[in-house]
């Protein structure tokens, strides 16, 4: 009897033992994952207060590039990840098409004035959609503006109403051209190709331009649907490079209309790994079927193209102009 007493009690004592060590062992456990949860979230406080810290400073401009733009014609198509934005500089006269996203705004104002950017003969906004537009409150507040465009087509979105009290405070009036407008900026010509109002997709009330220079020409498509392409075919839109419409949409481009544009060149302005999957491989394989050089700011950065009214150069850099 008092071996099996003894025996129940070392049995108890075991257990006891092995119950207040497990416990223990799990409140160390504990504890350590505790702390190192709590220490990387203040890592990641810290990352974000940097982040909003950088990017509230527009003066403090990252993007440290001798850049010379010394061309007749130069355009930047830059790297603003899933959106647009491209800088046309033409004798020293300068345009803009577009701002990108809401959070590329400072970025794109900074690399701007690192390479010297104060005015703007014309700026256009295509369309009221906040991947072309989100950061032209930032480029009204910043640079003198002669001539904003956009459609008529309003919207009731913050980004858009951003961009209606800046043009307000900076005392630059909202314009919306007509389709046979044309413009000079230096030597170029630049003729308003489609512009429309009361779409059922906003997409469609997409400034469409043709730039051209000499002999070369360019064609800014905005992000219209192939709606408004079937309207562009009795048209002169024959170009030495194209823009393509809507990032690379399958929804856009169709063969009818990159048949009749015939690009030697095509420039997409898209974010890597994006959502929508754009570029379309369909789209891709058009342009491919027309034997058209295909330049992605997904793949390749800022795309410059220089010409000198005749022959057609294309480079690319890094430039830190997406906020995403």
């Amino acid at each position: 009897m008092k071996k099996k007493n003894k025996k129940i009690l070392y049995t108890i004592i075991v257990i006891g033992l092995f119950l207040v060590f497990t416990f223990l062992f799990d409140k160390e456990t504990y504890i350590n994952l505790k702390n190192s949860i709590v220490r990387e979230v203040n890592e990641v406080k810290d990352i974000v207060k940097a982040s909003l810290s950088s990017n509230e400073s527009e003066s403090s401009t990252p993007n440290n590039i001798n850049l010379e733009l010394n061309s007749p014609l130069t355009i930047l198509f830059l790297d603003v990840g899933q959106a647009e934005s491209i800088l046309v500089k033409s004798d020293n006269h300068y345009m803009l098409i577009d701002a990108g996203n809401n959070v590329d705004g400072k970025k794109i104002v900074n690399f701007f004035k690192s390479i010297n950017v104060s005015e703007f003969e014309y700026v256009f906004g295509t369309h009221a959609h906040e991947d072309h537009i989100g950061g032209l409150d930032n480029i009204i507040k910043n640079f003198k503006i002669n001539n904003f465009y956009m459609p008529s087509d309003v919207t009731t979105t913050t980004t858009f109403l951003e961009v209606l009290n800046a043009l307000e405070k900076k005392k630059v009036t909202f314009q919306t051209p007509e389709i046979g407008t044309k413009l000079m900026l230096g030597n170029s010509e630049i003729e308003v190709m489609s512009i429309k109002e009361n779409q059922e997709d906003l997409n469609d009330t997409s400034i469409v331009l043709k730039l051209t220079y000499k002999n070369i020409s360019i064609l800014f498509t905005g992000d219209i649907t192939s709606n408004t392409e079937r309207e562009l075919l009795n048209k002169n839109i024959e170009s030495t490079v194209l823009k393509v419409a809507h990032h690379g949409s399958k929804y856009s481009n169709s063969a009818a209309f990159l048949r009749k544009v015939n690009p030697k060149y095509a420039v997409i302005s898209c974010g890597k790994n994006n959502e929508y999957f754009h570029p379309h491989q369909v789209v891709i394989d058009k342009l491919e079927k027309l034997n058209t050089k295909i330049y992605r700011t997904d793949l390749l950065g800022t795309i410059i193209l220089e010409s000198d009214g005749e022959k057609i150069n294309f480079r690319n850099i890094k430039t830190d102009t997406d906020g995403v």
